[in-house]
């Protein structure tokens, strides 16, 4: 496979990055201007994760027609679209519309893409793959703090959008680099292409309830980070709103630094060794916000941060890394597209949840909120083991 491919695909997960964390970071500077309430962004959040769980659900079917980077480049339109559009807006009604084809456009190639590498590159790919979604979810709160400085955060919408664009260009014009790649069935060993299952079946598939469980739950910590970081650290640590929607950029970081860092080490441990070991840099970082340190909990509360990112760093890419090897590289397009739909439900209901539930008592349960989540994650995933190693067993004392 050509190196220039695998480049072409780490780029487009850059550019899937860049417009994740740009709601959460500028919502604090949006609610006022927009007139309506705080917990309103958990509309947006909703509409846009209901598209992303539609397409993931579509991803299956989609890929065996019309391809991975035919799903990839018009994702990317439909992304660069709505970035633009977004930039424009400067009613609530406008951005609940165009959150619409930036939800559609992440679904699919998401799915797709982590199918690929899942099936054609060994574990540390998938890891630096997601690194790159990193280095694009830390740029983002970092050009739209910068755009807040300077002017408004539609500004911080349209770099992001135009940067969205080059990169689409650029898949567009790598497309023939594709050709005679677009396979993610060469691993049966030139067996004929598995039949695309039903949503039934797939959940009936041992393991795959659990498993969506874990992803439902590491997207309601991940994305609860995303949408109120930023907000909890101006109302309840007392940030200005330019420095929360920097600081914020800190959990994106730790996730990019842990990706980089776990590339490397993922040839020494299992892949559920690595989501083991993010578990409990997890659960140490949501520690440091909990617990009272004095004086000093404001840069501990920070630390925290970066450790919760460096925790989740590991967890998601080595969960989908190891779905063919839990499931079977038959099923694997099919189960990492419902693990895709569980993890956009988790974006979608809970961040809006946690909101409502803030709403009632207020910002500062927001690491106790974390804290559950984990928990569910890591009881799921153990189960999830348990129940796979099991089926394992007997498919192969039936061969």
């Amino acid at each position: 496979m050509s190196p220039f491919l695998i480049v072409i695909i780490y780029l487009a997960f850059i550019g899937m990055g860049l417009p994740d964390s740009l709601l959460g970071s500028a919502w604090p500077s949006m609610y006022p201007e927009l007139g309506v309430p705080v917990s309103y962004s958990g509309i947006i959040f909703i509409i846009i994760s209901v598209g992303t769980v539609v397409s993931s659900l579509l991803s299956d079917n989609l890929n065996r027609r019309v391809g991975t980077p035919k799903i990839t480049f018009v994702s990317m339109i439909l992304t660069t679209v709505a970035l633009l559009g977004f930039a424009i807006s400067h009613n609530f009604i406008f951005l609940c519309i165009w959150a619409i084809p930036y939800g559609l456009g992440a679904g699919s190639v998401d799915a797709a893409l982590n199918n690929f590498i899942a099936m054609n590159f060994t574990s540390k790919y998938m890891t630096w793959l997601h690194c790159m979604w990193g280095i694009g979810a830390t740029m983002g709160p970092v050009i739209m703090g910068w755009s807040l400085m300077r002017s408004k955060w539609n500004t911080g919408y349209l770099v992001i959008g135009i940067l969205q664009l080059l990169l689409t260009i650029m898949v567009y014009f790598s497309l023939p680099l594709w050709r005679d790649k677009n396979t993610v069935f060469k691993v049966l060993s030139g067996k004929k292409p598995p039949r695309s299952l039903s949503l039934r079946e797939v959940i009936d598939t041992p393991g795959t309830k659990a498993i969506m469980i874990s992803f439902f739950g590491y997207s309601a910590a991940e994305q609860t980070v995303n949408l109120w970081a930023s907000t909890y650290l101006t109302r309840m640590r007392n940030f200005t709103e330019s420095s929360a929607a920097k600081y914020a950029g800190l959990f994106f970081l730790g996730i990019t630094l842990g990706r980089v860092i776990g590339g490397f080490i993922t040839v020494h441990f299992t892949d559920e060794q690595m989501v083991r070991i993010g578990q409990g840099i997890m659960g140490a970082g949501v520690l440091m916000m909990i617990l009272p340190f004095g004086p000093k909990s404001n840069i501990l509360a920070l630390i925290g941060l970066v450790a919760i990112g460096l925790g989740c760093a590991p967890i998601y890419p080595s969960m989908l890394h190891a779905t063919p090897s839990h499931f079977g590289a038959d099923r694997s397009q099919s189960i990492i597209g419902v693990q895709m739909a569980a993890y956009y439900i988790g974006t979608s209901a809970m961040p809006p949840l946690f909101g409502m539930i803030s709403r009632k008592i207020n910002l500062g349960i927001f690491p106790w909120f974390l804290l559950l989540m984990l928990v569910i994650m890591i009881m799921s995933h153990e189960r999830m083991n348990y129940i796979t190693r099991r089926w394992k067993f007997f498919r192969e004392s039936d061969e």
